[in-house]
């Protein structure tokens, strides 16, 4: 699935199912912190209309996914806890480009959609592994919204930068990736 180079070990998805509180809450802020980004992205690019307006609908969307992941909690009586470090999207940060405003801002776009290529496949674990079915549902449909974040972010960089730079540089943050995430997947955490 989008080429990752490490698929998650499908027991990850017994890990989050026995805290499902944990990662309820955790993911909630995944979603508030992808809002963030829709956010700064759009800080970046005022030249830009039509990705403005493609990044409006996203910074909606996932402002969208933390109100229905915080309704669950609320529902199932969780208590929503206060925002986690993420250190596997700490790690994807530090390995953006410093160069030139544009090669900057596509990488941003790259870093953005690494994330939601490993988020849509931890969803589809989470879909095919976990025993609670109103939760298989809900992460098979957010699988497939996060799917169409990783495209159109895909998608902004070949038009902010220059597309054969930005297919070789994602190849570079496939190889980053997979080295990473080797250190993952034993926690409760959408990304742990």
């Amino acid at each position: 699935m989008f080429k990752l180079k490490l698929p998650t070990d499908p027991r990850w998805a017994n890990i989050a199912e026995n805290n499902l509180g944990e990662i309820l809450t955790d993911h909630a802020w995944c979603e508030q912190k992808a809002t963030t980004n829709a956010i700064t992205l759009i800080t970046m690019l005022p030249e830009y209309p039509e990705i403005i307006t493609e990044l409006l609908q996203i910074a909606k969307e996932e402002l969208e996914h933390f109100q229905m992941v915080h309704e669950i909690i609320k529902k199932r009586g969780y208590e929503f806890g206060r925002e986690r470090k993420d250190d596997y999207v700490g790690q994807l940060f530090k390995f953006i480009v410093q160069g030139t405003r544009q090669e900057y801002i596509a990488d941003r776009m790259l870093f953005a959609a690494m994330i939601e290529a490993r988020s849509c496949e931890r969803f589809k674990v989470l879909t095919e592994n976990i025993q609670d079915e109103e939760l298989r549902e809900f992460y098979k449909e957010l699988m497939i919204s996060e799917a169409g974040h990783y495209a159109t972010f895909i998608k902004f960089a070949r038009q902010i930068g220059d597309p054969e730079t930005v297919n070789r540089r994602w190849e570079e943050w496939l190889e980053y990736e997979g080295k990473i995430i080797q250190s993952y997947g034993r926690k409760e955490t959408i990304h742990g």
